[in-house]
């Protein structure tokens, strides 16, 4: 076993980090969700190298990590998508996961003799507790890495009830695990209600105005160095989960939210602060799940208490809570179809959140946190391996899924400018006036950029000829006219960039 000094854990982390990205590759190609992949590197090097048991900083790293998650999940999520699907979104985020809880809770307290355990009921409302939410991390990852349509606004349904969530699994945790250690005892089911609204409304009304001020600052402070701005975002990060923490409120709420506003402004340099914050969260989320799995004693999850218990929850929820909740839960949203809902409740993905939350009862010290940690784990590998493996072909299976075409061009503009940007592909409707660009009608202030042809670049003239499946990048001052243009002309797909 190694243990970590300051003199080898910069090449340990380096290792760690190059093993991750190539096991990531492999998980890509045959179809894995990376981030179980990266789970298991962390477990295999703690088997073998590396000693690390520390709660303290598995919590810290997570926390770390979960700010970015949820804050670049917002900040990519569009709320006009996201719109259509508020209603069921937020029930699922909320009602829920309490539901989810308390089915998953009641059935871990029936079965849990029948495997050895003893436990109270509260005991085991805390286990469903802490595995209640979807794991944002690992349902942003894999639908975007897949790059696959979803039809009846799907996408971003999932997307919004995984962001949105853990905030409701946090409270609902923390104040189980307030009652067990008689830090709440006495608090009562009336005041754990109240704190729970409190929570809430205080993280969101924080997160909204933390992100407005977010804006605000980044638009005005002008920074000479362009890279500056990613490092005062990050600040605002953080600062939105301490605060709203330090005032009461849920920080989670808070960080999402604020990503969420802070995503839908305009804002200075956004292309190069959506591209930092991408490859950024990449970074924290595989930092995090490799602590999570050095963190994991592999033998303790082979004991049969733990292996019986950890795959029977793991399976309960999938093919029983899960489903029950959803299908109860969006009862009431009749434009869902059942293979929509069948889907829905496919995808309810567990992974590093659940795991985390886990640690909190071991800093507590609350009566069976270790089981309940290793159950959780346990529970956690099962719902990658089983829902994460088949999230594309349960979307096909089921006929929700289509082609997303990702744009030819990688190109963006400022927000103070007022051109549209578009990006279209030149069919026979194209062509039937003739095959030059100039015998193209577009409107005046129109210019036909670039063309993107098997994959090679160029700049074109007006006597360049044009052929089938040419990409064209067109910028014009006539956004309206533009849109009418492409109609007469037949073209059905249009890309905005």
């Amino acid at each position: 076993m190694i243990y970590i000094s300051s003199e080898n854990f910069v090449l340990v982390g380096a290792m760690l980090l190059f093993v991750a990205v190539v096991a990531g590759k492999v998980a890509y190609r045959f179809g894995a969700p990376a981030l179980l992949l990266f789970l298991g590197v962390g477990m295999l090097f703690g088997l073998d190298f590396i000693s690390y048991r520390s709660v303290d900083m598995t919590q810290f790293i997570g926390m770390i990590a979960l700010c970015i998650i949820l804050f670049t999940g917002g900040m990519d999520t569009k709320f006009a998508e996201i719109r259509p699907v508020i209603g069921p979104g937020i029930v699922l985020a909320t009602l829920g996961v309490a539901m989810t809880a308390l089915i998953l809770g009641g059935f871990v307290y029936f079965v849990a003799p029948w495997v050895g355990v003893e436990m109270s009921f509260t005991v085991a409302l805390l286990l469903a507790a802490t595995m209640s939410s979807t794991d944002s991390a690992s349902v942003f990852s894999i639908l975007r890495s897949k790059r696959q349509g979803l039809t009846q606004n799907l996408r971003p349904l999932l997307e919004l009830e995984s962001g949105s969530n853990d905030p409701m699994a946090y409270v609902l945790t923390v104040l189980l695990v307030g009652v067990l250690s008689h830090d709440a005892g006495e608090a009562g089911v009336w005041q754990s209600i109240l704190t729970f609204v409190v929570q809430m409304a205080v993280g969101a009304v924080s997160g909204y105005l933390i992100g407005r001020l977010a804006v605000w600052t980044i638009n005005r402070i002008n920074l000479a160095n362009h890279s500056l701005y990613s490092v005062l975002l990050l600040a605002f990060i953080f600062f939105a989960f301490a605060f709203t923490d330090l005032i009461r409120g849920n920080g989670y709420l808070a960080v999402y939210l604020a990503g969420l506003v802070v995503g839908n402004y305009k804002l200075v340099q956004k292309r190069s602060l959506t591209v930092f914050f991408d490859g950024f969260t990449w970074l924290v989320q595989i930092v995090m799940f490799l602590t999570l799995g050095l963190f994991v004693n592999g033998d303790e999850l082979i004991r049969p208490e733990v292996l019986l218990l950890g795959l029977v929850v793991g399976a309960f929820m999938i093919f029983v809570a899960r489903p029950l909740t959803v299908f109860l839960c969006l009862a009431p949203f009749r434009r869902f179809s059942t293979r929509a809902r069948i889907y829905v409740s496919w995808v309810g993905l567990r992974g590093a959140v659940p795991i985390i939350f886990a640690t909190y009862p071991l800093v507590a010290g609350v009566e069976h946190a270790e089981l309940l940690f290793n159950v959780v784990f346990l529970a956690t590998i099962v719902s990658l391996v089983v829902q994460g493996t088949t999230v594309s072909g349960m979307a096909n299976f089921l006929g929700l899924a289509f082609e997303e075409k990702a744009p030819a061009f990688g190109v963006d503009m400022s927000d103070d400018m007022k051109s549209a940007l578009t990006e279209i592909e030149v069919n026979e409707c194209v062509l039937e006036n003739g095959r030059t660009l100039r015998e193209i009608a577009l409107p005046e202030h129109t210019l036909v950029m670039m063309i993107c042809r098997d994959g090679e670049y160029f700049v074109p003239q007006g006597k360049t000829q044009l052929h089938l499946g040419d990409k064209l990048l067109v910028i014009s001052d006539r956004g309206e006219e533009l849109e009418n243009t492409y109609k007469d002309m037949g073209v059905d797909e249009v890309m905005k960039l």
